[in-house]
């Protein structure tokens, strides 16, 4: 079965807090029994017949609300998928200052037109994006506390939810999924 990475939303943050044993636990309620987290911020690598990514981020977003008591957005990324995006990430760090970061943002699908337009002008002389699938790569030019750039804009700008994750915490990520 092809393995998968569920990149959840709001987990650890902003008082919604789930031990990482207990998420685990809560993905083999839903029949996936390989499940296992990785760090302490809501990815979860697990297998699943479904080649649907979108199909399998609304089943689990569905059957984790009530383990959950809340709502957590899921985006779903294969291994392959994965590793092209930390590829990609690190390609990107080559073009940030040693005081920049390249951080991702998971998105069900690409961005519209419209919302491709609305991402350009959030450009900065600190902040540069690159959108490509359904990613946008944010080139954070300096200390990421100095910008104005944050997940709540680009989600209401373009009026989606999203969760971002580092390139650092990727490259770890594309490692252990190559074990």
């Amino acid at each position: 079965m092809p393995v998968h990475v569920a990149f959840l939303r709001a987990i650890n943050v902003t008082g919604r807090f789930i031990k990482m044993s207990a998420l685990a636990e809560h993905f083999r309620t839903l029949g996936h029994d390989d499940a296992k987290t990785y760090i302490n911020s809501g990815n979860v690598i697990f297998t699943a017949r479904s080649r649907s990514s979108q199909k399998l981020a609304t089943a689990v977003e569905v059957g984790l609300a009530p383990l959950l008591g809340f709502t957590s957005e899921v985006f779903i990324r294969t291994a392959a998928e994965v590793e092209a995006v930390a590829a990609r990430a690190l390609h990107l760090r080559e073009q940030v200052p040693q005081s920049g970061e390249v951080n991702v943002a998971f998105l069900r699908e690409p961005l519209t037109p419209a919302q491709s337009g609305e991402l350009a002008l959030l450009r900065s002389s600190l902040d540069d994006f690159v959108h490509e699938g359904a990613q946008v790569y944010w080139l954070c030019q300096g200390r990421q506390m100095e910008s104005k750039f944050s997940n709540a804009v680009l989600e209401r700008r373009l009026r989606l939810r999203t969760t971002f994750r580092r390139v650092s915490m990727l490259q770890g990520l594309a490692a252990e999924l190559r074990r």
